[in-house]
């Protein structure tokens, strides 16, 4: 169900740039005060393709647009639901915009790479989940912190990565983002984790972050993703427990896309409502498809998270992937394709936020099209850079496995003539 608008605004279109604006929070609960947004402002979304510029009539960038959620966006467990009412700058949706269209674009080549034998190994596509991480990507700022599972290159993206060592990165190639030995599943910048790829890891060492952050005094918090499928390991838990006891600053979010590799959420969980799951830690469920609802769920925990003795939050975004659990995996074994289509047409986030910018008229249907039509046009010119990158040198396998200065005296490889000797 699409937000109400509020306000009609004339069109805008504004340069997608890196900004320090902080995105607007109003009608929070009095339980949460706002002084941190004040301290640590938003940081913008990673850099996307330019949008077009050649329309003739004027934009202002700077209008500021309110808007209304459904009243079904939020579910509270032991605490209060974040405020319906959010407001963005015109710049800011625009922002949003690009960033899901360009993920989705990235996610697009790499299914056409994988299926031209270009990509090996395993490839997980988060179509369909786009709002998630973007939604995210607005409330954070650079000293926060993000770990996830396996299905990760969009977070990659967000979190100041680039669609060239992506997608060079699937590719196995020497100007990938981990030099092209990660691959799908291990991706990382300097403020991401990962890209893990053991179903439910990176819960404890997301909690093992958020307890640094605590303990070095930062004024940050850290936002660990994991998916219905990992909701059940017993690892999960104990993180829960110790975030807790230790009152770290831990966001703990489910997304809920339905299907733990090829079993319904049903079929896998006595209980489904992953949000009440931290028993003592209060949890909140969220319309995973909706951008701004997202978007207002984080923020919301954002501040929770860092408020004096009150600890850890956990999220349940619930949302929906349309690819199967990895790109080898046709997806329609478990699920009906008519399901699918159905979610596609009714649910789809870059067509909830497409329809509120033609309503609030920010933005007319061709110039869209045109931004649509920049990212395809960006991702397909890097993907094919990307393809004609070169290959890791030999060398580099025995590289990157223990820290410069602790390496075992050799390393052994698949044949006895592989044996890498650190000290000759």
């Amino acid at each position: 169900m699409l937000a109400s608008v509020r306000l009609a605004l004339p069109r805008a279109l504004p340069t997608i740039a890196r900004s320090t604006t902080r995105l607007g929070i109003l009608g929070h609960r009095p339980a949460i005060t706002l002084s941190l947004y004040n301290k640590h402002p938003t940081r913008s979304l990673a850099s996307a393709p330019p949008m077009p510029r050649d329309h003739d009539h004027d934009h202002d960038q700077n209008q500021s647009l309110t808007l209304t959620l459904s009243k079904d966006s939020f579910h509270a467990h032991n605490c209060d639901p974040p405020s319906l009412e959010v407001t963005f700058q015109n710049e800011e949706l625009l922002k949003m915009y690009m960033a899901m269209v360009t993920i989705r674009r990235i996610e697009t080549a790499a299914d056409t790479l994988y299926k031209s034998q270009l990509i090996r190994g395993f490839c997980h596509l988060s179509t369909g989940q786009e709002a998630v991480g973007v939604g995210l990507e607005t409330a954070l700022t650079q000293e926060d912190k993000v770990i996830t599972a396996y299905r990760s290159h969009g977070f990659t993206y967000l979190r100041k990565g680039s669609i060239l060592p992506i997608i060079a990165e699937l590719l196995g190639r020497k100007t990938g983002i981990s030099g092209g030995k990660g691959g799908s599943m291990h991706m990382f910048t300097p403020n991401f984790f990962g890209g893990n790829g053991i179903v439910g890891a990176q819960v404890p060492l997301g909690a093992g972050i958020a307890f640094a952050q605590k303990y070095l005094g930062t004024k940050a918090a850290t936002f660990i993703f994991y998916g219905d499928g990992a909701a059940n390991q017993g690892q999960v838990f104990e993180a829960f427990n110790m975030a807790k006891l230790w009152e770290l600053p831990a966001v703990f979010i489910c997304e809920n896309n339905q299907y733990g590799m090829g079993t319904s959420a049903e079929r896998s969980s006595a209980n489904t409502d992953y949000y009440k799951r931290g028993d003592y830690i209060p949890g909140i469920k969220v319309n995973g498809m909706d951008v701004l609802a997202v978007h207002q769920a984080i923020a919301y925990a954002r501040e929770w998270a860092l408020t004096e003795h009150k600890g850890p939050l956990l999220l349940e975004m619930e949302t929906y992937r349309y690819r199967g659990h990895s790109v080898s995996d046709p997806g329609v074994s478990y699920r009906s394709r008519e399901e699918i289509q159905k979610v596609r047409a009714e649910n789809d986030p870059i067509s909830h936020l497409r329809e509120r910018l033609l309503k609030a008229q920010i933005l007319s249907e061709a110039e869209l099209k045109d931004m649509e039509k920049a990212a395809k046009a960006e991702v397909d010119k890097v993907a094919n850079e990307a393809k004609e990158s070169e290959q890791p040198d030999t060398e580099t396998f025995w590289t990157d496995v223990y820290v410069k200065g602790t390496e075992v005296p050799l390393l052994r490889g698949r044949e006895p003539q592989e044996t890498h000797f650190y000290r000759k």
